[in-house]
């Protein structure tokens, strides 16, 4: 609890000021004491509702008292898990939006994810997952997926995640991808409209990140879909730059242009062998032009870094970038801008998909709480990853003599040890001191 106090010291009051339409009046548990009920499901990696229930209503003696130390109540019951879907449907999602905005600019402010920046710039990465999946339509806004003769109805969302030191990505922005928008505007049937997808989410996304973070000097790390003219222009509009996966098949005229350019320039090469016998180089062409398909002209750089490792295995990559490319630029864009890129997946959506935090289940039949839900798992997994990466469990450690790896086994039980604390110790008052946590020096492991 001292991590989340450190960097948090104000989160129960920012809970306080989560806005609701009729929860107060409905419901006898204040704003914060819910909040934390539903962060809760996700900290403790519970996968379903239900097992708010199971796990914490009828799991252990301190549950209540600590619950009640966490948020700064003075409740006599505990709610069960059909009371947090009314408090979910009845919080508006800005207001969580909101509040994962106030934490990332925390962060920000604390300078504690600056060691992944590149080239001084905040570096995002954008990338879109399934969120729901169903054999029969769900509501009017699925989008409409056929593979031969199955018929699949999806919801899906493009994230935006802040990278940090570590491994560590915290969500910084959402775009939920569904037909909502398209049936309202056109009063077409759910048949008629022309379907939803990543483009235009992104279109919808970059200005709800810059209204939340104006002043965030950010660089963009995209995927290959990415890598044409109406994203370039896209993050133009705030003087963006980006780091966008090069493939051929995405535009074949600019990468037969680039091959040929890199031909005429062995100058632009750079060799860099590393301890454990792998080997990479990087080359690059400082000026590419290319006119997109709505006849706009764009200046790029374009670079590739091919390595081999010791035993013989080989991969290549290469990206476009508007970053000025150079000897002394061009590793440090490749690494913290271009090959980064897959921790949105597996640091992001793979692990919030195949763990505890169940990013697929259903958790309420509304599609509108689901989206509040989403945001839960997101704010959770802040918490989640600062305590996993903070340099409190490697004091810990240090401290035991032994490996972090083997201080818990996994991180999964890094969660089931948490729980156990909560439903069976008596948490003392002085963990959740804003002011003692605040000497406590916690960083963020950069290895």
């Amino acid at each position: 609890m001292q991590t989340v106090r450190h960097f948090f010291p104000d989160l129960n009051a920012w809970l306080d000021q989560l806005p609701d339409s009729r929860v107060q009046e409905a419901c006898t548990y204040p704003r914060r004491f819910l909040a934390w009920w539903g962060i809760l499901l996700y900290l403790l990696q519970l996968g379903s509702r239900r097992q708010l229930d199971y796990d914490l209503r009828e799991g252990g003696p301190q549950v209540l008292a600590n619950l009640n130390r966490l948020a700064g109540t003075r409740q006599t019951t505990l709610p069960v898990h059909d009371t947090l879907d009314h408090f979910v449907g009845h919080s508006p999602r800005p207001g969580w939006e909101g509040l994962r905005t106030r934490l990332v600019g925390r962060l920000l402010r604390m300078k504690a994810l600056d060691p992944a920046r590149l080239l001084g710039l905040a570096v995002v990465l954008i990338d879109a997952t399934g969120l729901l999946c169903f054999p029969r339509r769900h509501c009017p806004h699925c989008l409409v997926q056929r593979h031969g003769k199955q018929t699949l109805y999806l919801h899906q969302v493009l994230e935006a995640k802040l990278l940090g030191p570590g491994g560590v990505v915290i969500s910084l922005g959402s775009e939920f991808i569904d037909n909502a928008d398209a049936a309202q505007a056109k009063g077409q049937s759910a048949e008629q409209v022309k379907q939803d997808c990543e483009l235009k989410a992104l279109a919808r996304l970059l200005p709800r990140l810059h209204q939340a973070h104006p002043q965030l000097r950010l660089v963009l790390s995209l995927d290959s879909l990415y890598g044409v003219g109406p994203a370039f222009a896209l993050a133009g509009q705030f003087g963006w730059p980006f780091v966008a996966t090069f493939k051929e098949g995405r535009t074949p005229a600019l990468w037969q242009e680039y091959r040929a350019l890199l031909q005429a320039s062995p100058q632009n090469r750079l060799r860099r062998a590393g301890g454990d016998g792998r080997v990479q180089e990087f080359r690059w062409v400082e000026r590419l032009d290319y006119r997109d398909s709505e006849g706009r002209d764009w200046q790029l750089a374009a670079l590739e870094c091919s390595e081999r490792t010791a035993d013989g295995q080989e991969q290549y990559f290469a990206w476009l970038t508007r970053l000025p490319v150079g000897k002394k630029t061009v590793e440090e864009i490749a690494q913290k801008g271009g090959r980064v890129r897959w921790k949105i997946e597996n640091e992001g959506f793979n692990r919030q998909k195949n763990s505890g935090l169940n990013l697929e289940h259903v958790y309420s039949i509304d599609p509108e709480k689901w989206k509040v839900y989403y945001l839960l798992l997101q704010i959770a997994f802040i918490l989640v990853q600062l305590v996993e990466r903070g340099s409190l469990l490697r004091r810990l450690a240090t401290e035991l003599g032994r490996p972090l790896g083997k201080l818990f086994g996994s991180l999964r039980n890094i969660a089931r040890r948490l729980l156990e604390s909560l439903r069976f110790v008596a948490w003392a008052d002085d963990w959740f001191d804003p002011r003692q946590a605040a000497r406590v020096r916690i960083g963020l492991d950069s290895s």
